[in-house]
Formats: structure tokens, C-alpha cells, sequence
């Protein structure tokens, strides 16, 4: 799959939600691996701020990232904004804004999702790039009794469950099998609070910009009718009967369990944070920011210390290419022949697999006390695997063979011996151009990369 943009600019103009200043975003194209970007317009310079994990720093009613050179340059209450992107597959997209938070529109994301889709999506050339889940993950907050576990599966979807001591809102469920339903399930779903914590939240400098419009506000516990009116009045809102507990928003629900449809559409606001599209299956019980982004943080720790993620291998899988088809195509034979299969292969990139045996020849003088396999050996069999790739951009490939011209940046992470199973993905760094292809290697050992090269290639027909 390939990267998204936007096909042209949007704006969307309102409140913010806390400071309840006039706000206008502007959504704009990007180029590719650019991912999600603010630009505060109304500050000195225009700095920008990444919208990853690590540039969290608040999760109070909202999730706020900051500037990583300058932390008082922030933008907050991004959620809504970016799980209506993520459901829509933009990858990369510039936000150009006037003030430290995104306008809270209704208090969902239905705005967005329809601007979205009015704009248009333009696809890009270069390879969308997912964090594949290959184990379970679970963060817990020991605290609230919150936790988010995430388990492997083929695509992207979610479970929340919410649950609060009240008589109005107490145990929710909410789904998302597929994301393609998030407009239509989810996106509409509004913001909530509980009219006890209107006091404590403006008290804090909050919700300047709320109202009966763009919450649900729920009256749950009973108060008298002059501490309900002084709440009313500070929210600037009109009052309501102290005695009629329940939904006091001017709108009515939409669905029955929107609240935890809405933590839903938070949940997956936060993930955004991760800088890929997921593809794992979600369940969260009682989620919040402070947890959803922890777990964005946990996996953007491992994604920078290891950008790029091992291919899956699956033995059960028939191969793309056998042993015979390769040895069709290239015209190494034994003891030179360092590719057994190739099991996964697009225009841009193609992935092989070598079985390494005790029974290697190199190992007799490599090391006979201590076998492991050369270097030089794995950078060869990339180059094999790389040939596979750029002989398929060919008709008739078997007259071509594919030639060494250049390598760079090799760098050798961990030894490789008799029992390990390597798995290359090799792929292209610029379009094949007048016979010479410039190629980037990984070889894997598990999850983990053993070796990874830059190098160039020349195809030649053969005499």
C-alpha cells in the first residue's frame, strides 16, 4: 500500500474547547514520511511540533504535544483532528493553526471526516509503512484500573469498555471491526463530562470553550438546586431542575452507548501518535489520554530503536519463488547460492528468506571452534535477494544478470550461526534508472536486525 496526503487544503474554524478562543486549522498536503505536523502560525517563527508520543506532555481532559527544542510551544485537544486522519489513511498532512489548541467543533470528529472527504485523498509513491503487531502488549495503569491490551490480527480494529459510579452512566460497550465504519459508527460521537467536575475543571483554567452543544453533560448525583444553578451559571449555560438527573445536553444522543463510542474515537486519536497505521486488534477497558498514549509511547520506543520491523514469516506459506524459479533467474550455484525462497514481493520490494545450516561450507574455516556466518556473505545474499527485485522489473529477466556496484553504510548488529533463519527485505531507494538500481537491505534474525547495507546495482542482458 502507499503512502496518503490530502488531494487539497481544508480549514475548519470554532472554539477551543478550553481556552474558548476563536481558533482556525488549516489542513494541508504534505510531502511523503512527513506524517502528522503542527505549525503554530500565530507565534514568532512558526515552530512546528510532531504529533509522536515522545512529544506528549499533558493528558488532563485532552491530549497536548509540544515543540521537542521548546516546550512552551504546544497544541492540545489534537485527538478528535487526528483519529478522524488515521481512519481515513492520510499519512502525511501539515496543520497550520492560530492559537495553542484545535477549534472542539461539535465535541467529535464528524467535521473533520466530512472535510476529509470533500478535500480528497492523493496517494503517494512511496510504501505505507505499518507497526504490525506479532505478540500481545498490555499497559496497565495499576491506579485507575485502566488497561489497553493489543493482540495480533490482519487489520486495524477496537474493543472499549468504559465504566463509572453513576447511576447514568455506568458499564459501556463500544466496537470497531473496521475502520472503513468509523465515520458511520464513531466519528459522531461527542465529548462528555459529569456536571461534578465542571467546578474542579474551570477552577483549573478548563473547558472555557464548552457548552450544552459540543458535550454530553451528565447529572448524576443529586445536588441542591442553588449549587446546580451556580454551576450552570459559571459553565454559561441556562439551569436546569435539580430533581431530573440524566443528559442535560441541548442535542440528544445518538446512540445509546455514545460515550464509550466517543473513548473509542479518543482511543484511536491517540494512537495516531504512534506515526504508522496499527495492525492488531485493541481492547481497552476504562482508556483515557494518559493511558492511550502510554502505550504509544511504549511502541514508539521500540520503533526508534528499531525503525524497521521484521517482516512476517509464515514456514505453512507457499513461496512466490522456489528454489528452482530462482535458480532460473540467478546464476549462482552451489556454494554461492544464499537465497532459498522468496515469500513476499511488490514492485518496490521483495522479501527472501536463507536457512542457515551447520552444514555451510564456510563454517569449516569461519570459525571451526565458533561458527558464524561472514558478513561479506549476508551482504552477498541481499544482493541476490535484490537481484530477484530488479530482474522482475524486466521482461524476459532470465537473459539479464544483475551485478555489484557500489556498497555503503553496512552495518553488522549481531552474529549469525548454524540454526538461524534469515529473512531479507530489500527494497528500492530510487526508481530504477537506465539499468542501475539503488537498493536498502535488512537481514533479520527473529524481530531482530542482524546486518542492513545501502548498495547499488547494474543489470546487464546477457551474451
Amino acid at each position: 500500500m502507499k503512502q496518503n496526503t490530502l488531494k487539497a487544503p481544508f480549514s475548519v474554524a470554532g472554539k477551543g474547547l478550553h481556552t474558548g478562543i476563536d481558533v482556525e486549522a488549516t489542513f494541508n498536503p504534505a510531502p511523503e514520511n512527513t506524517g502528522y505536523v503542527f505549525k503554530r502560525i500565530d507565534l514568532e517563527g512558526a515552530p512546528t511540533i510532531e504529533a509522536l508520543a515522545e512529544n506528549v506532555v499533558a493528558t488532563n481532559r485532552g491530549t497536548v504535544v509540544a515543540n521537542r527544542s521548546n516546550k512552551e510551544v504546544k497544541v492540545s485537544t489534537i485527538e478528535h483532528a487526528l483519529a478522524a486522519l488515521y481512519a481515513a489513511g492520510i499519512d502525511n498532512c501539515l496543520i497550520e493553526l492560530n492559537a495553542p489548541e484545535l477549534p472542539i467543533l461539535d465535541g467529535s470528529a464528524i467535521e473533520y471526516c466530512n472535510k476529509i472527504e470533500e478535500a480528497g485523498i492523493a496517494e503517494q509513491a512511496a510504501e505505507k509503512e505499518f507497526y504490525v503487531v506479532k505478540h500481545r502488549i498490555k499497559v496497565v495503569d495499576e491506579t485507575t484500573g485502566s488497561s489497553l491490551i493489543v493482540l495480533p490480527d490482519d487489520d486495524f480494529s477496537i474493543d472499549t469498555m468504559i465504566e463509572f459510579d453513576s447511576p447514568v452512566l455506568s458499564n459501556q460497550f463500544a466496537s470497531l471491526n473496521s475502520i472503513k465504519d468509523f465515520k458511520k459508527e464513531i466519528a459522531g460521537s461527542r465529548t462528555f463530562v459529569f456536571v461534578r467536575e465542571i467546578l474542579p475543571l474551570v477552577e483549573n483554567n478548563l473547558i472555557k470553550g464548552g457548552d450544552l452543544d459540543n458535550a454530553i453533560v451528565i447529572y448524576d448525583k443529586p445536588m441542591s438546586q442553588d449549587e446546580l444553578n451556580k454551576i450552570a451559571d459559571v459553565a454559561g449555560v441556562e439551569r436546569r431542575q435539580a430533581d431530573k438527573l440524566g443528559y442535560l445536553n441541548n442535542k440528544p444522543l445518538d446512540y445509546p452507548n455514545e460515550p464509550a463510542r466517543h473513548k473509542l474515537l479518543d482511543v484511536m486519536g491517540d494512537l495516531a501518535l504512534i506515526g504508522r497505521p496499527l495492525k492488531g486488534r485493541i481492547v481497552a477497558t476504562r482508556p483515557g489520554h494518559t493511558i492511550n498514549t502510554k502505550l504509544s509511547n511504549q511502541i514508539r520506543k521500540e520503533l526508534r530503536y528499531q525503525n524497521v520491523q521484521a517482516p512476517v514469516y509464515n514456514p505453512n506459506d507457499a513461496p512466490i519463488m522456489d528454489i528452482n524459479r530462482i535458480r532460473e533467474l540467478l546464476p549462482h550455484r552451489y556454494p554461492m547460492q544464499l537465497v532459498d525462497k522468496v515469500i513476499e514481493m511488490s514492485d518496490s520490494y521483495i522479501v527472501g528468506v536463507k536457512n542457515v545450516t551447520s552444514n555451510e561450507p564456510f563454517f569449516q574455516g569461519h570459525f571451526p571452534e565458533e561458527p558464524v556466518m561472514p558478513g561479506v556473505l549476508q551482504i552477498e545474499a541481499m544482493a541476490q535477494v535484490g537481484g530477484l527485485l530488479v530482474l522482475s522489473s524486466v521482461d524476459e529477466p532470465e537473459r539479464y544478470s544483475t551485478y555489484f556496484m557500489k556498497i555503503d553504510n553496512v552495518k553488522f548488529r549481531q552474529k549469525v550461526v548454524p540454526g538461524d533463519t534469515l529473512i531479507f527485505h530489500i527494497s528500492f531507494m530510487t526508481p530504477l534508472r537506465r539499468g542501475c538500481a539503488v537498493m536498502k537491505g535488512y537481514a533479520f534474525v527473529g524481530e531482530k536486525i542482524v546486518s542492513e547495507v545501502e548498495f547499488m546495482a547494474q543489470i546487464v542482458k546477457n551474451k
